[in-house]
């Protein structure tokens, strides 16, 4: 296809999150023309029909339905892959073999195997392979990324009500792995060691789960998952040398404070009395400078498929690519082993 065209994409999976996508690719036509849908759920039709009028949405902007894969795949030139987790290495295989470009939801795949031989499958051609870990284009984190520089502690909380639409996934696969992908992203540093906790409240598998990532740098990440809880929350904090960052990921909000050292009281300086100082016996004296940076308003889903079409055409790196989708699954696992080894300790 030529450098800056019209992607021709097809669409796998129009549950709850591909009606998003669905919505979303219609609302970029000067970079995709979605050609059609395939999701081997008869109902999906009506289903779609019914969504769009709830949605004020023209029926006739709807795509075909594709009763077979194949056929899709054989007319587009991309794919997004919103179907459940089993599904994605089939059919991103299916996709690289065919030499397509792939967007496929997080996480990248249900294990390392698959993930790893869609990798060797992806270094073979020259598609473009994009994970949709989405955090990293929400507003909030993106206002807050200009103010970090090594963060050397991360406190995570990403807490949901009870669904049961999501009890297909682990607690860690469906929710953690957000952060797990932040910490990475922001730490830049490999993990060493990992330690977990978690417990079965509503479902056979941990519903509530911590884990603690220690990094060849020193740094360390606690984060915590919950898809039992009362209320929701994402909230991510961010401990570096001489300032604290707070992201609210739901509420689109962030808080930067930064301390700085200023002359001791009685050596001449005056203080602003509406300032805020710490004053450590022995130690500088510290102002600390509350800001909040502007978050702008966007569509996360909408910007990373924007990002996706970049990085076929625009020739840009890609924004998460296989290998970073692949890493965060890979310390999902290790989380998911580990508190697997916590409980048989418990019940021994």
């Amino acid at each position: 296809m030529q450098k800056g065209g019209v992607v021709k994409i097809g669409l796998f999976g129009v549950g709850h999150l591909g009606k998003i996508h669905l919505r979303c690719l219609l609302d970029l036509p000067s970079q995709f023309h979605l050609v059609g849908y395939h999701d081997p759920r008869p109902e999906t039709d009506e289903e779609l029909k019914t969504w769009a009028a709830e949605k004020g949405l023209d029926a006739e902007r709807l795509p075909a339905r594709f009763a077979r894969v194949e056929d899709l795949l054989s007319a587009v030139d991309a794919v997004d892959i919103v179907a459940p987790t089993s599904e994605h290495a089939g059919l991103t295989e299916a996709a690289l073999r065919r030499g397509l470009h792939c967007f496929i939801e997080k996480p990248v795949t249900a294990t390392l195997e698959e993930g790893e031989r869609l990798l060797s499958l992806q270094r073979e051609g020259k598609a473009v392979v994009q994970v949709g870990h989405v955090e990293r284009f929400n507003p909030a984190f993106q206002a807050a990324a200009a103010h970090l520089s090594a963060p050397r502690f991360i406190e995570a909380h990403r807490l949901a009500p009870f669904n049961p639409r999501g009890l297909d996934v682990p607690v860690v696969l469906d929710l953690m792995i957000h952060d797990i992908d932040l910490a990475l992203h922001t730490i830049g540093s490999p993990v060493a060691r990992v330690s977990a906790h978690g417990v079965a409240v509503v479902s056979s598998t941990p519903d509530i789960a911590n884990a603690r990532l220690e990094f060849e740098c020193g740094a360390v990440a606690n984060l915590t998952a919950s898809r039992v809880s009362l209320s929701p929350m994402r909230k991510v904090r961010l401990f570096q040398q001489g300032a604290y960052v707070s992201v609210d990921l739901l509420n689109k909000s962030t808080q930067v404070v930064k301390i700085e050292d200023v002359p001791a009281e009685g050596e001449g300086a005056e203080r602003d009395p509406f300032g805020l100082y710490l004053d450590v016996p022995g130690g500088p004296s510290r102002r600390l400078h509350i800001d909040a940076p502007e978050v702008k308003p966007n569509n996360a889903i909408g910007d990373e498929l924007s990002g996706f079409y970049s990085a076929i055409c625009g020739g840009v790196p890609c924004r998460v690519p296989l290998e970073e989708g692949l890493q965060a699954l890979r310390v999902a696992r290790q989380v998911m082993a580990a508190i697997e080894h916590s409980s048989q300790h418990i019940a021994s």
